[in-house]
């Protein structure tokens, strides 16, 4: 895997996911996309793996497209400023440009972003493809394509639809305007704010690692594959993963756990 995305799991199941070009804010070249999107699919099959926490290194969390790949922009129509030498899975919609923000809601445990400095452009819609995002208030935000005469195209029409409402896309969307973690957290587009959000973010990290792991996952299913469902697919998901719940070992003792007041012992789900 490239050192452009680094992963550290911890013992309680706690992947520690960095975007790592830091002397570049982050910003996303072809190569850049490319390891985002296998650090994302890499965890997909890790059983061990309980919650994810998705960083940048260095000064902020990701400046968006690298500078230097509007050069050769103008005149190109086709449909991408990214050039990927990677060999799609298919594992993850969309083309290599929207993978990166993509792949984290085909990661089957809970993904939460803890964003500082910038998060501008395609870091933007990296962040939003998260289920939890955590913000300095004094980190800046901005969907900034329109600055160089583009569209978001990262994915954010599949994530930044259930945050916030439609005319609050468009308006950011048309000015391109950099706001800040306290009004991100006020647009819904941040679920809380922190002065230190990595050390917020892993901390939620392992509160949600105690809890059971096959519950976790499947509580991110559910509402993957409903929210946007009619009722009847909603209800019946419901009923279907409660069942496979249900007087399994690790439903077992979370309520054996708490009636004997002792911390869990979780198995890796099957």
């Amino acid at each position: 895997m490239s050192d452009l995305v680094t992963i550290d799991i911890s013992s309680t199941g706690v992947a520690d996911v960095r975007l790592n070009r830091a002397d570049k804010y982050n910003a996303l070249s072809s190569e850049m996309f490319d390891a985002i999107t296998e650090a994302g699919e890499s965890l997909m099959d890790n059983k061990s793996v309980r919650v994810v926490v998705l960083s940048g290194n260095g000064r902020g969390f990701c400046a968006g497209l690298d500078f230097s790949s509007f050069r050769g922009m103008a005149g190109d129509a086709s449909g991408t400023a990214v050039t990927s030498r990677r060999k799609p899975t298919g594992r993850t919609p969309g083309n290599s440009a929207q993978q990166p923000g993509m792949v984290w809601k085909g990661v089957p445990v809970p993904v939460i972003a803890a964003v500082h400095g910038v998060a501008f452009g395609g870091g933007f819609q990296i962040a939003m493809g998260a289920d939890i995002r955590i913000a300095a208030p004094d980190s800046r935000f901005s969907v900034m394509e329109i600055k160089w005469g583009l569209i978001p195209d990262c994915s954010l029409t599949q994530t930044l639809r259930d945050l916030v409402r439609l005319d609050i896309a468009k308006e950011l969307t048309f000015t391109g305007r950099i706001f800040d973690g306290t009004e991100a957290e006020s647009l819904g587009i941040v679920t809380r704010v922190s002065d230190t959000p990595l050390e917020s973010a892993m901390e939620m990290a392992e509160t949600i690692a105690g809890k059971s792991p096959s519950a976790i996952r499947l509580g991110k299913q559910l509402f993957e594959e409903t929210w946007r469902a009619d009722r009847e697919t909603g209800l019946t998901l419901e009923a279907s993963l409660q069942g496979r719940l249900i007087g399994k070992a690790n439903q077992v003792e979370a309520v054996k756990s708490n009636f004997e007041e002792r911390p869990p012992a979780y198995v890796d789900p099957d």
